[in-house]
């Protein structure tokens, strides 16, 4: 089982207007893989994790996850986003909802859960990142980071085969990026299959299975962490890596 691609992306292609911004991208995800996907601003690593729950279109290629072939289909796109979570950059919380009702919110309404069991999942999972004590506050009263958490409790409450991660602490002043990371540092460890956008090497180096590069739309080199960083071959990512790891 542990062998199965639960995605699988074939020559996917993707144009705004003039621009291709991806260009015929390949890539198979087992069932419980750690991929990280990094490289420079505009490279379409976001626009790429963005295609798999069809939050952006696609001109050509195909994308299927866990079964489900992601086509144009209110149907598929409410399986498919019953199956696959993503956490986002900016945190999309409710600011005028509590904690906890920013996570039973879609349970409640949309599966339509019984209020109980929706309070008692969002509460298991606020502990599980380390929160709960938070459950009756607002957005603005929680820092950066701790909204960051709250946003991965809410991904956790659909239970979700695939978790896709868009650069969650680019948004984080430094000293809070670390809590964040330490939570999907033990949500690796679980056996969930997470594909993550990020600039955090060091994240990288420590779950990942493997580390992939993209460049002006293309994926240009990918690698387990250790061959990735310790032997890259393209001089593309070579001075990729010397930038970022200079810094």
């Amino acid at each position: 089982m542990e062998n199965e691609n639960i995605i699988e992306i074939k020559n996917l292609n993707k144009w705004y207007g003039d621009f291709h911004v991806l260009k015929d991208i390949n890539l198979n995800v087992k069932k419980g893989e750690i991929i990280v996907v990094c490289g420079p601003s505009g490279s379409g690593k976001s626009t790429m994790i963005r295609c798999i729950n069809y939050l952006e279109q696609f001109q050509e290629g195909s994308i299927t996850v866990d079964g489900i072939q992601v086509i144009d289909d209110i149907k598929q796109i409410r399986a498919l986003r019953e199956d696959v979570a993503m956490v986002f950059q900016h945190f999309n919380l409710f600011p005028h909802l509590s904690i906890k009702d920013n996570l039973t919110l879609a349970p409640i309404w949309v599966k339509k859960q019984p209020k109980k069991i929706a309070a008692a999942t969002a509460m298991k999972f606020l502990d599980r990142v380390g929160i709960a004590d938070q459950a009756d506050k607002y957005p603005n009263q929680l820092s950066g980071g701790q909204q960051q958490r709250v946003a991965i409790a809410r991904s956790l409450c659909k239970d979700p085969n695939v978790m896709l991660f868009d650069e969650p602490t680019s948004a984080l002043d430094p000293e809070m990026v670390s809590e964040v990371l330490d939570v999907m540092v033990e949500l690796a460890k679980e056996g969930r299959t997470m594909i993550c956008v990020t600039h955090e090497m060091g994240f990288a180096k420590k779950v990942a299975d493997r580390v992939i590069f993209m460049d002006a739309g293309q994926i240009v080199e990918e690698n387990t962490p250790d061959k990735f960083f310790e032997n890259p071959e393209s001089d593309r990512l070579k001075l990729f890596l010397d930038q970022i790891l200079s810094h």
